[in-house]
C-alpha cells in the first residue's frame, strides 16, 4: 500500500474512533442523564418507571453503549498495530536507557490489564434489606 493509501486508511480508522468515541459519550449521557434509574425515576416521577427512547429500553441503550465500547477497543488495537514501528521509535527515544524500558512496559501492561478486568476481579457490595453484604 503507498503512502497515500495509508493515509487515507489511518483517515477513515481515526475517524470511526472518533464517531465511536462521540456515540459512546452520547449514549453515556442518555444512560445517566435521561432515562433515569429506577431510584431516580422514583424520585421525579413518584413510581417506578420504564423509560426509552426511540424504543428502546435503557438496558438497550446500555447494551449499545457496551458494544461501542468494545468497538473502540478493537479499532484502537487495529491503530495500535498499524503504528507499531512508530510506537516502537517513539518509545525508544522517550525511554533511551534500555535496562528501564522493560519494567515501564511491565508496569504499564499490568495497569492497562487491571484497568480493564477489574470488575471481575473485585467483589461488588449487596444491600439486601437495607443490611449491607459483601457479595
Amino acid at each position: 500500500m503507498g503512502k497515500y493509501g495509508r493515509t487515507k486508511q489511518n483517515f477513515i480508522i481515526d475517524a470511526i474512533m472518533f464517531l465511536t468515541m462521540m456515540a459512546l459519550t452520547g449514549t453515556g449521557f442518555l444512560n445517566r442523564y435521561v432515562l433515569l434509574s429506577g431510584q431516580a425515576g422514583r424520585a421525579v416521577y413518584g413510581q417506578k418507571v420504564e423509560m426509552g427512547m426511540l424504543g428502546m429500553s435503557k438496558h438497550t441503550w446500555e447494551d449499545i453503549h457496551l458494544y461501542l465500547g468494545v468497538l473502540l477497543l478493537g479499532l484502537l488495537v487495529l491503530h495500535i498495530v498499524l503504528h507499531w514501528q512508530q510506537i516502537v521509535a517513539l518509545y525508544r527515544r522517550l525511554i533511551p536507557v534500555n535496562k528501564e524500558r522493560q519494567p515501564v512496559l511491565v508496569i504499564f501492561v499490568i495497569i492497562s490489564i487491571l484497568l480493564a478486568l477489574f470488575p471481575f476481579i473485585l467483589s461488588p457490595t449487596v444491600e439486601i434489606g437495607g443490611v449491607l453484604k459483601q457479595g
